[in-house]
């Protein structure tokens, strides 16, 4: 039997670039000790008092079918905490509880694109999001934001892009690169979308991790809200990434064609899930601040230990936890360099080719161990590039 060319062509094809990533795993597999900053999970799990709520939840009974749309409390919440921080007045009617932030993404781009539409994302780009595009059928196209513009991505580059396309996805804070988007970045996006009448898919997961300047919503700017949906979830502001739990915010229409979509696919959140998640958000921005915490601190060691030395240069690090450094004095590929690394040292890095040809010669480092291991991994990194740059 033939499968469909859509489930079969998902990742486009060829290597993905986390091949040192599997190598990784499989050497922790045989009991090797490894040095993990690849992937974006924190090193503290979901905290006591929010399992305490979803297990008075589920101990309460609310683990039948919830509401398609998500829960009427956590919806309202949802909108309290867009409405605060935005400025955009936000109801209910406006968000839609999704399975994650990765549901969200593969549902926005089902409510704006069609079987062949152009479909624009920003390279360097978080790793689903080509294979998120072609699971709805349209096709990806990718928008270079160059290291010399400090990965902020220009207006002219996405203008040229812009002709027949139905969409543009966007990131900020950003993951793989750490950079947050300025007021001038997002007006220039803004300006884009308005001009050839494209739908912004604005991922906004890292908003409550922002170390210099401060997060802006694009649906935030004059005559956005109307063309925005925005991606949101407790995965990394609260460390509930196995919850599973996330939200669309958008215009009404939109949100209503949507929750039909997601009666034909997920139905739904389970409800002591969507309680539990309430409850995170009803404690407030302290309980995201603590979360955010080790990752701004760690930022601070990166700092210190990358002053010290010439062969590695980081990439401004304005938010989310992750770190990107230019290995090109290596003369390395980010690939290369990673595996090497790995094979000396037994620390795994991303090679920046696994977020997209514009982060070739980089790698990304996630901010996921405890302090005092993580600035000895950095220093061995420095030091290895070090090495490599006066071979």
């Amino acid at each position: 039997m033939t499968l469909s060319h859509r489930i079969t062509h998902l990742t486009g094809g060829g290597s993905d670039g986390w091949d040192v990533f599997y190598r990784a795993r499989a050497l922790v597999a045989a009991d090797e000790a490894v040095t993990e900053l690849t992937i974006g999970e924190h090193d503290i799990r979901t905290g006591p008092s929010i399992l305490a709520a979803m297990d008075a939840s589920a101990r309460g009974g609310h683990t039948g079918y919830a509401m398609v749309p998500g829960t009427a409390a956590l919806r309202d919440t949802v909108a309290a905490r867009i409405t605060e921080r935005s400025g955009v007045p936000t109801t209910r009617d406006n968000v839609l509880i999704t399975p994650g932030g990765q549901a969200a993404l593969f549902a926005a781009h089902h409510a704006t694109c069609d079987e062949g539409d152009r479909a624009l994302y920003i390279d360097p780009y978080y790793a689903t999001y080509p294979g998120t595009i072609r699971g709805v059928g349209a096709v990806p196209v990718p928008v270079q934001a160059r290291a010399e513009h400090a990965f902020q991505p220009r207006a002219a580059d996405l203008a040229a892009a812009a002709p027949g396309a139905r969409s543009l996805l966007v990131n900020t804070p950003n993951n793989p690169t750490g950079v947050v988007y300025g007021r001038d970045t997002l007006e220039g996006i803004a300006g884009v979308c308005a001009e050839h009448d494209l739908w912004l898919i604005s991922d906004e997961v890292y908003d409550s991790q922002v170390w210099e300047g401060a997060h802006l919503s694009p649906r935030a700017l004059p005559g956005m809200a109307e063309r925005t949906l925005v991606v949101g979830s407790m995965s990394k502001s609260h460390a509930m990434t196995g919850s599973r739990c996330g939200w669309i915010v958008g215009p009404e229409e939109a949100i209503s064609h949507l929750i039909n979509l997601a009666t034909h696919t997920t139905y739904g959140v389970p409800g002591f899930i969507q309680d539990a998640a309430r409850f995170a958000l009803d404690q407030g921005a302290d309980l995201e601040e603590e979360i955010a915490a080790p990752f701004r601190r760690r930022r601070a060691l990166a700092q210190e230990v990358l002053a010290g030395q010439n062969a590695v240069r980081q990439v401004p690090s304005q938010g989310a936890m992750y770190l990107m450094l230019d290995i090109r004095a290596t003369g390395m590929s980010g690939e290369a360099f990673a595996g090497a690394l790995l094979d000396a040292h037994r620390i795994a890095v991303m090679p920046g080719e696994s977020f997209g040809a514009a982060a070739a010669g980089h790698v990304r480092v996630a901010m996921t161990i405890d302090d005092d291991r993580f600035a000895a991994a950095l220093a061995t990194l420095c030091d290895f590039a070090a090495t490599r740059a006066a071979a």
